[in-house]
């Protein structure tokens, strides 16, 4: 399968590292030009320099904004009005017990988790409906269907990211512009790998240790058995993007090494 996004813009937010950035990459590779959105200049430039090694393109372009806030999303808005492609890969996470998560915490998880993607996908959604052609992602993970005791707050917020799609989608029916979820399961971030590290410095283990220690004692259903690759989870986005992908719509796409026990 040939995927070719010559002649598409796409966003792709919280695209400085990790997931976002294996995105975004994967879909240069594939010919779109890529807008990574990030928080500061020199986390952009430093992103712009590997996607442009990696992707063998020069076109990508970086703006510096906040999209967990009304204001950073007017300020991309502002600086890119248009897209034919959007990806809303912004999220935080952390562990906290559920009785500890006081109001402005989970205030501020949906903020970033979820209305960053609402605020975008109204805007960007209507110039894809218009022109007939668009694809909206929202990174959702496993923990939407598979809460964790340990951040029920994340949890929750990616499932509402989930409704939040499947409504969009209905929304978009029949226009050639699809919604779709992504559902990773634990990847291989920076900030993931630090997790683990702090976790293994802890118990007295390697790394890898830990990784099959988390797996084992959190996620016990793994049939992948292993944390994931960004690439990996990057390889599902691309295809979603894709004009092949044009029948693709309103579902919770899995790229999650099996963690959900179901065959729906």
């Amino acid at each position: 399968m040939q995927i070719d996004l010559s002649g598409k813009i796409a966003i792709v937010t919280g695209s400085t590292d990790g997931v976002g950035l294996a995105i975004a990459t994967g879909l240069a590779r594939a010919g779109a030009s890529l807008v990574l959105v990030g928080r500061e200049q020199s986390r952009i430039d430093a992103a712009l320099a590997r996607l442009r090694a990696d992707s063998g393109r020069d076109d990508a372009v970086g703006v510096v904004a906040d999209a967990g806030t009304s204001e950073g999303c007017k300020a991309l808005i502002a600086a890119q009005p248009e897209a034919d492609i959007l990806v809303n890969n912004l999220g935080i996470y952390g562990v906290r017990p559920f009785f500890d998560i006081a109001d402005d915490e989970w205030e501020q998880i949906f903020q970033v988790n979820v209305l960053s993607g609402v605020r975008l996908a109204r805007h960007y959604a209507k110039g894809m409906q218009a022109r007939g052609w668009g694809r909206i992602q929202f990174i959702s993970s496993e923990s939407a269907l598979n809460i964790p005791t340990e951040m029920v707050h994340y949890g929750v917020s990616k499932a509402a990211l989930q409704g939040l799609s499947r409504g969009l989608a209905k929304v978009l029916a029949g226009s050639g512009v699809t919604v779709n979820s992504i559902l990773p399961g634990p990847t291989r971030t920076s900030g993931a790998l630090a997790m683990i590290g702090s976790m293994a410095k802890e118990r007295g283990v390697s790394v890898s240790e830990m990784e099959a220690l988390f797996l084992q004692e959190n996620r016990p259903s793994t049939l992948l058995r292993r944390f994931a690759t960004p690439e990996e989870v990057a390889n599902l986005c691309v295809y979603a993007a894709s004009p092949q992908a044009s029948a693709t719509t309103g579902a919770a796409l899995r790229v999650e090494g099996g963690i959900v026990e179901s065959i729906a």
